[in-house]
């Protein structure tokens, strides 16, 4: 395992790591509770940026949460402590949100391990996961209604998309706790395991697509994106330009040649070539 960083938490563990092509970021702090770590999203940000710009070769970025939990929300006793809160809690919104746009910038499948709970920016960042693994304990709670204050991290853009916009206010509004099962019916989580096997489970996901081809996830990601705001005829039109930009891509000849020939692609060596 490669460490990325030199800040460490108590436990001398680095909130960013990139094990081969698996970029591994832990959002929130080991601490009481777990809330949001400012300083590791601000690592994450820079390590996500270098995957924008080239400059870091990974394959798929797995968030988890080092605690109980995988994050309980903002460090609240930091907001009550600030001498100016509003100027606080903005420069907290405006590292946050850079964190978020890094993750969507960086254009690579996104895993969440979602241990324990998932509450205010927590449950923001499950929102941004391609792929959401959570336990038979786990819990989502908007939490932003209940200390008078607004989501942040993209909640009020997200969770209308995920589970639609009548529920989505339902559940902002009403600040409700949603447990493992009901967050998986309507399209928050995308699995249920057992408790112990959340993060071996999402290791596994995260493994299986950074072994995957690149060029044909990042652009199925850009495909399901772009379908909530285009038409169906405008859509097809994207796929079909899509799949055949993909067929003349290496990653595309390996994979429809491999078939062909019975055995697994190697993207990597595609790629490599």
């Amino acid at each position: 395992m490669t460490v990325m960083t030199a800040t460490l938490d108590a436990a001398g563990r680095s909130p960013v790591t990139q094990d081969g092509a698996i970029l591994t970021i832990a959002v929130s702090s080991p601490s009481a509770g777990n809330p949001l770590d400012d300083t590791a999203l601000r690592e994450a940000t820079a390590a996500l940026n270098e995957i924008s710009r080239g400059e870091r070769e990974v394959g798929a970025i797995l968030l988890i949460g080092p605690g109980a939990n995988f994050c309980a929300g903002g460090n609240v006793r930091a907001f009550a402590d600030a001498s100016d809160r509003p100027a606080y809690l903005r420069e907290v919104a405006d590292n946050f949100h850079a964190f978020v746009l890094a993750l969507a910038g960086a254009d690579r499948p996104v895993v969440a391990a979602v241990k324990g709970w998932a509450a205010g920016a927590g449950m923001s960042i499950v929102l941004h996961a391609d792929i959401a693994i959570g336990g038979t304990s786990t819990a989502l709670r908007p939490a932003y209604g209940g200390i008078g204050l607004t989501p942040d991290g993209g909640m009020s853009w997200t969770l209308p998309r995920a589970v639609g916009a009548a529920r989505a206010r339902e559940i902002i509004l009403t600040n409700r706790v949603i447990r493992a099962e009901e967050a998986l019916s309507i399209g928050i989580l995308s699995r249920v395991v057992d408790d112990d096997a959340i993060v071996t489970e999402a290791e596994a996901v995260a493994q299986t697509l950074a072994s995957g081809s690149r060029a044909a996830l990042s652009a199925a990601r850009h495909l399901l994106t772009a379908s909530a705001t285009t038409s169906l005829p405008e859509h097809l039109l994207a796929e079909a330009r899509s799949i055949s930009e993909r067929s003349g891509e290496p990653e595309g000849i390996e994979g429809v040649d491999a078939f062909i020939a019975k055995r697994s692609p190697d993207f990597v060596a595609a790629r490599d070539n």
